[in-house]
């Protein structure tokens, strides 16, 4: 397995981190730094950018709810975009697409939330 790069951006309507890489118990710590420090104010959106993500187990299923809680803490929004088919079928059993807003890739995230904002 390969480690997690995460590359953060921002956006007008909030920063978009890219994963690229292995979301597990050893990285996924990293995730939830990451999710922390992102310049998270109300009404903004945080967008977790899976296209390049290879691998994610149940610790990065965590972060990613610990990334919800730290964007509603913050009055902010969340969604996930670029979810590959692995991962959409581990978050679709969870149910966690009930949840998450999901988008095809992060420009339409960011486009759907300016849209409605």
């Amino acid at each position: 397995m390969t480690m997690l790069d995460i590359i953060t951006r921002s956006t007008p309507a909030g920063p978009v981190l890219t994963l690229r890489g292995t979301l597990d118990y050893e990285s996924a710590p990293r995730l939830r730094d990451q999710v922390r420090a992102a310049d998270l104010t109300p009404g903004s959106l945080l967008v977790l950018d899976l296209a390049a993500l290879d691998f994610c187990d149940s610790s990065g299923i965590n972060t990613f709810l610990t990334a919800r809680n730290t964007a509603t803490a913050a009055g902010a929004s969340i969604a996930l975009a670029a979810v590959p088919p692995p991962v959409a079928r581990v978050i679709g059993i969870v149910g966690l697409d009930q949840i998450f807003a999901i988008h095809p890739d992060s420009d339409s995230a960011a486009d759907t939330h300016l849209a409605t904002s």
